[in-house]
């Protein structure tokens, strides 16, 4: 953790040249980690309802960024099919301190880092349902969030640090989320998580092996167009924290492609996974972005009869209602490949696999 923090931080003040900012977050950091430590210890204590709290079949949507994921993972919570886990509650997932924290979110909003979301790609705030990869960042500062956010910036190139087949650290999260998932549980006063973990991407088997009775979602959409939104998304969050785009061309271009580069990874590790047999094929569902948007109630029935769920007739309302809807729906998100140097000529190309298995 301290590793990746004192990297982290000298790659930010070399770039942005804003020591103070990024001292105050990497310090908050730490002592959050303490704090929740600490916080856990008691749950054991103040909840002793967690001791016989399972994780059973629980149906985990995962995807490239930009892929239609966030819709998808909320549409069936807010279905109430099971339950996702608020970003407050990765900040915290300690259920004692989860008390005292509450009466505070308004005020916690004016300093989170959601708040440099650009909201016409994504809608979020703490109490938002969201990926549960920050609770990695928040308790190891590890993994590929902290790549994208902070490492990427570094001199050094620091991607295969969180390359699984070199530095695995599969063990250790899984039994981190399991802790937290089962605080959630507890919480919503629900049976089934629902998480989303894009991350995940390079390594289901592993997830697989030791979740074996989860049930994955994975999503996919035309590189062309997850790519550059992808890229807006975060440069969108650096520039409204650090003004990215204020950077030197050198410094940019650098930063692009490594995030490029990252995200071309983790679709080619589920790719080849899929077609090697590596994920049992009745452990996963492909869900197209398009169908998503054009095709959503055929696709809804098929998804409840993959993770075994009976839609109630008020559910089958929502998805007609929510069909309707999605049919006329214009994203206000604006980006281009040009705005990254990327071509559709080198997007095709590197992404041929991708489009001959699941887009042809």
């Amino acid at each position: 953790m301290l590793y990746n923090i004192i990297k982290a931080y000298f790659a930010i003040v070399s770039n942005f040249h804003k020591p103070f900012g990024p001292a105050l977050t990497f310090g908050g950091i730490i002592f959050l980690r303490f704090l929740v430590s600490a916080g856990m210890i008691s749950d054991i204590i103040f909840f002793p309802s967690l001791r016989n709290q399972k994780i059973n079949k629980p149906v985990v949507i995962v995807g490239n960024p930009r892929s239609g994921t966030t819709f998808l993972q909320r549409f069936l919570v807010n279905g109430k099919i099971g339950s996702g886990m608020q970003l407050w509650k990765m900040l915290f997932p300690s259920l004692t301190l989860q008390k005292f924290i509450k009466p505070l979110i308004p005020r916690l909003e004016k300093v989170s880092p959601a708040r440099f979301h650009i909201h016409a790609a994504h809608e979020t705030n703490l109490t938002a349902i969201e990926t549960d990869d920050p609770a990695l960042l928040f308790k190891y500062f590890d993994g590929f969030f902290v790549y994208g956010f902070f490492l990427a910036f570094a001199k050094k190139d620091y991607l295969s640090r969180f390359d699984p087949s070199l530095r695995d650290t599969s063990k250790r999260d899984f039994k981190w989320l399991e802790k937290v998932w089962k605080r959630n549980l507890v919480s919503e006063n629900s049976s089934l998580i629902i998480p989303k973990l894009f991350s995940l991407g390079a390594r289901l088997p592993k997830f697989l092996a030791h979740f074996t009775d989860a049930k994955i979602l994975y999503t996919i959409r035309d590189p062309l167009e997850t790519v550059p939104s992808g890229l807006s998304l975060v440069t969108g969050v650096l520039d409204g924290r650090f003004g990215f785009w204020k950077l030197p061309e050198e410094k940019r271009e650098r930063f692009i492609n490594r995030l490029y580069n990252a995200f071309l990874e983790l679709s080619m590790r589920f790719h080849d996974d899929y077609i090697a047999g590596r994920i049992p094929k009745d452990k996963i569902m492909i869900v197209r972005y398009d169908r998503l948007m054009f095709d959503f109630e055929n696709l809804m029935n098929e998804v409840l009869q993959f993770i075994d769920y009976k839609a109630s007739p008020e559910l089958k309302e929502n998805i007609h209602n929510t069909f309707e809807k999605q049919k006329v729906r214009k994203s206000g998100h604006k980006y281009s490949l040009s705005q990254f140097g990327l071509t559709e000529e080198k997007v095709r190309k590197d992404y041929d696999k991708i489009y001959s298995t699941f887009l042809s």
